[in-house]
């Protein structure tokens, strides 16, 4: 096979790192139903949220929002790219913020320790097996009543998660990629299969609350 016109995929960390710097721009405008969703997402954060949890918090554009609601929640963010919490760091200093600089697969989180807990365009790159493990951890460190909101690029047709895992699994196999490191690629699910895993991990509750273009906002309550 000739390799030479084949997409090449780039280590999750280094994708986004060498991206930082335009990232907030291109969210806010080239991503269809980002800037809304945003907004869409802090107003279902539960007013009585004592302390948040934000996987995958970039340059912490959610934050923005929910700090406009919620000023003086404390939040732990966790993203695997340094340059991006760098600039949610400096965005909020005076936010009370514990970022750590690592894999929300890896990192340990305390039982019961979160009212809520938030994920924005992150999720869209795991197969559903390494969704439900995540999502029983959440699960786990959410409070009684607690709350995972998760903003994501889904898709409708069952054929386009196929097609999109489908290639995923073949550029994987071109560059010799093992399943367990981190490549940036696309692999959206349906609504109907992330609403499943959602409650395979546990969520006794899970709804579609807003859909933009690909952008959905998933509302799960733990009970």
């Amino acid at each position: 096979m000739n390799t030479a016109l084949q997409p090449s995929l780039e280590p999750m960390s280094d994708f986004f790192a060498a991206r930082a710097d335009g990232y907030d721009e291109h969210m806010l405008n080239d991503v269809e139903g980002c800037r809304e969703g945003y907004k869409i997402m802090a107003s279902h954060v539960p007013k009585n949220t004592k302390i948040l949890l934000d996987l995958g918090c970039g340059t912490g554009l959610e934050l923005d929002e929910i700090f406009k609601v919620l000023p003086d929640i404390p939040v732990t963010g966790i993203d695997l790219t340094q340059a991006m919490l760098d600039r949610l760091s400096e965005k909020h200093r005076d936010k009370n913020l514990i970022l750590i600089c690592g894999s929300y697969f890896d990192v340990e989180l305390e039982s019961g320790k979160y009212d809520c807990a938030v994920s924005f365009q992150t999720m869209h790159h795991f197969t559903h097996e390494m969704k439900t493990k995540l999502y029983r951890k959440v699960y786990n460190s959410l409070s009684e009543n607690g709350v995972y909101i998760e903003c994501d690029y889904m898709v409708e047709k069952q054929e386009e998660e196929d097609f999109y895992f489908t290639e995923n699994a073949r550029l994987r196999k071109v560059q010799n990629i093992q399943e367990n490191e981190f490549y940036h690629f696309d692999t959206p699910c349906t609504i109907e299969n992330q609403i499943k895993i959602l409650k395979n991990a546990g969520f006794a509750k899970a709804k579609n609350v807003f859909r933009q273009g690909n952008t959905t906002i998933l509302v799960a309550v733990k009970v």
